[in-house]
């Protein structure tokens, strides 16, 4: 089963309903209702954005991304997803001098399981990855945002800058990351 953690941003209603519709079975909890021995019952996650910064917020998708790098479990952050994914492995993030609000294009730049070529997006944030750290892998970039598409390692664990649940291409993106679970062994 999926894990959706809701950081409390307004766009979590939208991942939860396109998982209703396409039949994946996920259970969304308050990141402050989630408790590391939870982890342990579900075989993927997903992190949504956030409205405000909270330290216990930030703690505990932090614990829940190293369960699933070292459970080899996959994880799709989106955007403070991201963001704190890039933190806890080593990167880096910074404020950007705009605010990114609206449609944008997504050009990936090496393969990966979740999209190609160019993608519409929404953006929806203040914040930007601004160094990955050794264990991220840059797989795409817009005119704004250098790092909006990155994966750890070679593994199923990857973050999006932009908001996926908002866009036609973007929740396919969370469509092929929920193919990904049912080839995970745990």
């Amino acid at each position: 089963m999926l894990l959706l953690v809701d950081n409390g941003s307004v766009f979590t209603g939208n991942i939860a309903e396109f998982l209703a519709l396409k039949k994946i079975k996920f259970q969304l909890v308050p990141f402050d209702r989630l408790y590391e021995d939870d982890f342990a019952k579900f075989n993927s996650f997903i992190l949504s954005g956030r409205r405000t910064n909270n330290q216990h917020m930030n703690a505990i998708n932090s614990k829940l991304i190293n369960h699933s790098i070292y459970e080899k479990k996959p994880l799709l952050g989106i955007c403070y997803g991201a963001e704190i994914l890039a933190l806890t492995v080593g990167g880096t993030i910074r404020k950007m001098n705009a605010v990114q609000k609206g449609p944008g294009t997504i050009k990936t730049i090496r393969e990966n399981p979740l999209c190609s070529g160019m993608i519409n997006v929404y953006q929806s944030h203040s914040y930007e990855i601004s160094q990955l750290g050794k264990h991220l892998v840059h797989l795409g970039e817009s005119a704004n945002c250098r790092y909006e598409l990155i994966q750890y390692k070679d593994s199923e664990i990857f973050g999006t800058q932009f908001h996926p649940e908002m866009t036609d291409d973007g929740l396919k993106i969370i469509e092929n990351f929920a193919s990904l679970i049912s080839f995970n062994t745990k």
